[in-house]
């Protein structure tokens, strides 16, 4: 599916193969071309759109079809990674950016961060600057100028769903006015028109309705039909839907595409009513653009004319088309219809454009050899007559004439090494991870960059050929390719890098004693030849041993593991070890993380290179812990820094191994929905607590449990939470031993805390389990099932809403002296 926009770039996904369409995609495409309707999409978070309507508005009606989402979705959970927060954003983007390659429709975001779950829109707007945020989606429809506005939730439900995502439509209605109004934003009419779409619509359905007293009227709704089957992409759009649904692998949302008719209602929220159609009274064809009568004909031609055995027959008309649509004065859909033309005259014709480095990452003033690839796959006469390379700041790095013809599916190759000449140019850490932000907002200095889903490309090629007499210019970004002997064809986005980077291996060094402990740091070279001093910085009262080192490396990707000897002071304390490296009388201070998942693109990231140094008052019972990762967590780790050893169990060792050994077995975050073969060994872990064992439970989901009961005594499971991370703990059981040994837990233990007190607490429960806590956000009804504990035998069995698995990995004291009670019980 040909996909190219106006807001974002006409380029393709940065590390990902150069597009091959089947001559039914381009038949597809030519179609799309005289069509000239614009549909946005508006929700809150990736995984709210409605991937149905999204690929049905984009390949039936061929739509311009486009999804913002306010956030990237750094809130969520992580299910096939132990990434949270920035990190997960970075996947959940690029999982978007998967679901729009596989449906056709584009994406954009504004500044606001997910910060977690929020239960009334007034919440959300308090931690997000909604000001900004509305900016930022007015920004995006004044330049992406569409139609219609699609809102995947209602503005009148707030307090009935996620805070998100009422306010995510409260602020496409406002927007609808605000885009309009010359005295909103007037800043960005410097480079912008204001502009007025039609009508907005709640994509409602009887779901919503579920629970609320209200029955489903569909009354003055619009139906659509989404599950229809396109022939010429051999799938309906119900099943193209469930592949980009897919995408969203870190949300466990795999789906099975469904084949029939599938019905999608839209409520008008704004604008004038329409009577038979979403869209009438819209105009949809080339009669919205002035003096292009000519443009409408060529293009009809070319569809009636279209050999699907030749797709290349098509092309003079196509050329002939092109020209007729760069006469037209200047205007959106002048800008996307010849960008869109180009790429289908490259897709008849086969011809492949590449260009390619020979290593994935450089620094400043390293050498690249670049190679482009052209293949013209058709016999459509094609000459190669120019390519240039440009950095970011739009430096030339290489230009050249090559004037040569691209004979009838032979590769033409040109090869060329340059030194890369970065200055001015931003590492590629993404955009929105630059500078320092807020919890609600992430801090884009550059306007322009408002919106865009991922960062330009670190080189881009531009490859200029003459097809017809015509001269046409292709934008590329420079991308790695190599061979893997298992995967064959692998690619990765190019990175600019510092030429050195430290990773602090301990990223939360804990210390439950007044004695030093080592703390990792790893140095690994960025290019070669790199010398220079790593210094590191500790609070007033830390000691750091040593405080600098020298290091030199002779090639890329050379480490060298430095021991730092950190000694605490006497009492509880919080504070940050640094490292920053000169080299060369320039100073830097990031550490490498690289995210690989075979459904995105690598990414690149640069996180600045320090630690949590915590220091705690803490006493601990017990020495091995068993641990059975669920969905993915680093509590683990957590546990080793205060003195545990910790052994991460497989169905083997459970169904096996002498359990009595462990003074406790944890069980990771949604164990219960992820580990099928706990259905099967759930016995097992309820005779080792009923033997004198301490078994841990953490939260899980009552969606998709592999057993229906996760405790030895009745247990039901909600969708309870705290999300106010502030909310006031009340302990209700003050004598019970998980709030006295081996530590007194007092009001301070929950101070500080990380974006939730927890989640998915049981509603109900079993006269033998006691409540020991109770929590709740402000205005609400007291939740008493966040952490449960039930006397099992001679053991213990504890389910526990609480979120650890946020607050030990970002070193919150009073976490650790809980979590460590809990898991002391039995002792």
């Amino acid at each position: 599916m040909l996909m190219v926009g106006v807001l974002g770039t006409s380029l393709p996904s940065h590390g990902q193969a150069p597009e091959r369409y089947t001559s039914s995609e381009l038949h597809q495409a030519i179609k799309k071309l005289n069509v000239l309707g614009k549909v946005m999409y508006f929700a809150a978070h990736p995984d709210d759109e409605n991937t149905s309507l999204i690929a049905w508005l984009a390949n039936e009606r061929l739509y311009e079809t486009s999804y913002l989402a306010l956030t990237r979705g750094d809130g969520g959970q992580n299910l096939i990674g132990p990434e949270i927060r920035e990190g997960l954003g970075v996947i959940r983007t690029q999982e978007l950016l998967a679901a729009r390659r596989t449906d056709g429709g584009e994406q954009f975001f504004t500044r606001a961060n997910d910060f977690g779950y929020s239960k009334h829109p007034d919440e959300a707007f308090t931690i997000w600057d909604r000001e900004r945020v509305l900016a930022d989606a007015v920004y995006t429809i004044r330049k992406w100028q569409p139609d219609v506005i699609i809102t995947r939730f209602s503005p009148d439900r707030a307090g009935l769903t996620h805070g998100h995502h009422t306010g995510s439509a409260i602020l496409a209605n406002e927007a609808f006015e605000a885009a309009a109004d010359p005295n909103r934003f007037p800043e960005q009419l410097n480079e912008l028109d204001v502009w007025q779409v039609r009508r907005v619509y709640w994509n409602t359905s009887e779901w919503f309705y579920r629970g609320t007293g209200t029955e489903f009227d569909p009354t003055d709704k619009f139906q659509v039909n989404v599950g229809e089957y396109n022939a010429l992409l051999g799938q309906s759009y119900t099943e193209i839907s469930a592949l980009s649904r897919s995408m969203h692998k870190s949300q466990g949302f795999g789906a099975t595409g469904r084949r029939g008719e599938v019905t999608e209602w839209l409520e008008l929220t704004q604008g004038d009513l329409p009577t038979s159609d979403f869209m009438e009274g819209i105009e949809q064809s080339w009669n919205r653009v002035p003096g292009s009568e000519r443009v409408a004909e060529l293009l009809r031609q070319a569809e009636e004319s279209f050999n699907h055995e030749k797709p290349a027959d098509v092309v003079p008309l196509l050329i002939e088309a092109r020209l007729a649509i760069l006469g037209l004065e200047d205007s959106m859909w002048r800008t996307v219809k010849f960008q869109q033309i180009n790429e289908v005259i490259r897709g008849c014709l086969g011809l492949y454009l590449e260009v390619t480095a020979d290593d994935y990452s450089f620094t400043d003033g390293d050498t690249l050899t670049l190679t482009a690839e052209l293949v013209n796959r058709s016999e459509v006469p094609v000459e190669w007559e120019a390519i240039t390379v440009t950095n970011p700041r739009e430096r030339l790095l290489w230009e050249e004439r090559v004037d040569v013809p691209l004979p009838t599916n032979e590769r033409v190759l040109k090869e060329k090494a340059l030194r890369m000449v970065m200055s001015g140019v931003d590492h590629s850490e993404p955009y929105w991870l630059r500078e320092p932000g807020t919890l609600g907002m992430y801090a884009i200095p550059n306007p322009i960059m408002v919106g865009l889903p991922e960062n330009p490309p670190v080189l881009e090629a531009g490859i200029a050929v003459r097809v017809e007499g015509q001269f046409i210019a292709f934008d590329m970004p420079v991308v790695y390719k190599r061979n893997d002997p298992v995967d064959g064809e692998i690619y990765r986005p190019l990175a600019y890098t510092p030429p050195v980077f430290a990773n602090v291996l301990d990223p939360n060094l804990v210390l439950a004693e007044q004695k030093p402990k080592a703390l990792r740091v790893r140095l690994r070279a960025g290019a070669d030849g790199v010398t220079g001093v790593a210094n590191f910085q500790v609070p007033n009262g830390w000691e750091a041993n040593p405080s600098q080192v020298n290091f030199a490396f002779d090639r890329k990707g050379e480490e060298q593991i430095v021991s730092v000897e950190i000694t605490p002071p006497r009492k509880a304390s919080v504070g940050e070890f640094t490292v920053t490296m000169t080299v060369e009388g320039e100073t830097y201070d990031e550490a490498l993380e690289v995210i690989e998942y075979d459904h995105i693109p690598t990414q690149t990231l640069f996180p600045k290179a320090k630690a949590q140094l915590v220091r705690l008052d803490i006493a601990r019972k017990g020495d091995r812990i068993g641990y059975i990762m669920g969905a993915g967590d680093d509590i683990p780790q957590a546990l080793e820094q205060i003195g545990y050893t910790v052994t991460l169990l497989d169905n083997d060792a459970v169904a096996n191994a002498d359990l009595g050994q462990y003074d406790a077995i944890v069980l990771g975050v949604r164990a219960f929905n992820t580990v099928d073969w706990l259905e099967f060994q759930q016995t097992r872990l309820l005779e080792y607590a009923q033997a004198g064992g301490t078994v841990v439970v953490q939260y899980n989901t009552s969606f998709r449990l592999v057993t229906p009961q996760v405790g030895p005594y009745s247990l039901t499971l909600s969708r309870d939470r705290v999300t106010v991370e502030e909310a006031e703990v009340r302990m209700l059981a003050k004598n019970h031993p998980v709030l006295n040994t081996p530590n007194k837990i007092t009001r301070a233990d929950f101070d500080d805390w990380v974006q939730e007190r927890g989640l998915y607490f049981p509603s109900e429960w079993g006269p033998e389990y006691t409540a020991i806590l109770s929590s709740n956000d402000p205005g609400e009804e007291p939740l008493d099932g966040g952490l449960l504990v039930a006397e099992y035998g001679k053991g213990y069995f504890v389910y526990t809403g609480y979120s650890w698995f946020r607050e030990l990995p970002a070193g919150v004291p009073g976490a650790y002296r809980l979590f460590v009670n809990l898991i002391s019980l039995g002792n």
